[in-house]
């Protein structure tokens, strides 16, 4: 059996793993009191504006009472905020930076949080066995060849054309709608003081172009590229906990944005390794070039993850496949051609097929990862988002990302789950890179 790990961030929050058997264990993230404390008695303060009780006016609640009365309501409520304000970034900084091979997603199974203690949030994950990786790099490659007609050429000179002139009229005006963001949070108390040292949390967050209009959107549209203030606005409120009706007030920090209203051909460059425009004009067209409904860009991912899996071999348990089958199925049955698709008589045994596949490559690319000492930065992050820009260019990106979207509606997410998924798609272009190096 492995060894356990144990590690600690700046601001107390630590992270053990525990191996129940080899391919499973417990990983649990633990908040110290203080931060409990702190929070909890935040909380309660806030809730003096808010409660209505009979014999007191609003506003005059003795916190005693409060804390007395409501506690069930308000550890309830911390317990989700303080899972979707930290630990779910200091869970995925930890897998990644430990490089711990986990199969399927983290489970949550069990939280304890209670004032005067150590809250504890365990994990269930299922661990990977270790995949002894090969020179890979040398493994004969047949690329995919794009088709040959002229007309392909012109349209990616056009798209390049049209994205420079949106590059040359822009100008550095405030955020807007298709814009992404990414903003350090942390909270204050009424006055705008630190309640809490080195307790920031990164996120990004995309200026959604929905119709119902967001006060969260409404936050950060015609904000400055380098804006920082503080809010109690409610859609962010509303992201960290529909427990309790919070008012807590948080600090914000916008450290990094990215217009929709050009596709960036550097930020192509950087996150593909292409130098020449030539070059680039040839990576363009692996999109626009298809066969069969497949663009030339999705069969060399493919065919890469395939000669990677055919000289890797090794089995996935069956309750992964289970799983995945179940995801996959969720997202057919929103297809309108779902019933088209369930009516073939091999449906079940095509699902069960691609959900193996699925697991397999999604295994194999974060052992290929850390085997290659693959790391992610900010303008990793950057490159990958500016691919959701065009639809056409979404095409590039091989694996899911996270959803941004919450009752279709945009929210933040924790940039170290994002990080997960961008260290993927780095780690795909890694491979189709060198597989195709001349």
């Amino acid at each position: 059996m492995k060894r356990d790990l144990s590690s600690s961030d700046k601001s107390g929050l630590h992270f053990a793993l525990t191996y129940q058997r080899p391919t499973l264990c417990t990983a649990t993230v633990t908040i110290p009191k203080h931060i409990i404390n702190t929070l909890y008695h935040e909380t309660t303060a806030t809730q003096q504006q808010a409660v209505e009780t009979q014999g007191f006016q609003r506003g005059n609640i003795p916190l005693a009472y409060i804390e007395k009365n409501f506690k069930i309501n308000i550890t309830e409520h911390l317990k989700e905020f303080i899972f979707k304000y930290c630990v779910i970034n200091f869970l995925y900084q930890q897998i990644r930076e430990q490089k711990i091979l986990v199969a399927g997603e983290p489970r949550l199974i069990n939280i304890h949080l209670e004032p005067n203690e150590d809250a504890q949030y365990v994990f269930e994950l299922t661990i990977f066995p270790s995949i002894p990786i090969h020179e890979w790099k040398y493994f004969p490659f047949k690329e995919p060849k794009r088709k040959n007609y002229k007309d392909l050429d012109r349209q990616v000179e056009n798209f390049i054309k049209d994205e420079r002139t949106h590059f040359d009229q822009a100008t550095n005006t405030p955020l807007k709608i298709g814009d992404w963001i990414s903003f350090e949070i942390s909270l204050a108390d009424k006055n705008n003081k630190p309640i809490l040292d080195n307790f920031s949390q990164n996120f990004w967050y995309r200026l959604g172009d929905e119709e119902v209009e967001s006060p969260l959107r409404a936050l950060f549209i015609g904000r400055e590229y380098d804006a920082e203030f503080y809010t109690t606005n409610k859609g962010l409120q509303e992201c960290f906990s529909d427990q309790l009706n919070s008012f807590y007030n948080f600090h914000i920090n916008i450290v990094a944005t990215l217009p929709h209203r050009y596709f960036c051909f550097d930020q192509f460059k950087r996150h593909f390794r292409v130098k020449t425009n030539k070059d680039m004009h040839k990576k363009l067209i692996e999109v626009f070039s298809s066969r069969n409904d497949i663009s030339q860009r999705l069969a060399m991912a493919q065919e890469s993850l395939k000669l990677l899996l055919s000289k890797h071999q090794f089995k996935i348990p069956q309750h992964l496949v289970l799983r995945q089958q179940n995801n996959i199925l969720r997202a057919i049955h929103k297809n309108p051609d779902y019933n088209v698709y369930r009516k073939q008589a091999n449906f079940r045994e095509q699902v069960q097929k691609l959900a193996e596949k699925q697991i397999k490559e999604l295994v194999l690319i974060d052992q290929v990862a850390y085997h290659e000492n693959i790391q992610i930065s900010q303008e990793d992050l950057k490159s990958y988002f500016n691919l959701t820009k065009r639809p056409r260019m979404k095409e590039f990106i091989y694996f899911d990302m996270p959803d941004t979207k919450r009752d279709g509606q945009e929210v933040p997410i924790p940039t170290e789950e994002l990080k997960r998924a961008c260290l993927r798609e780095k780690t795909i272009n890694y491979t189709i890179y060198h597989l195709t190096k001349k």
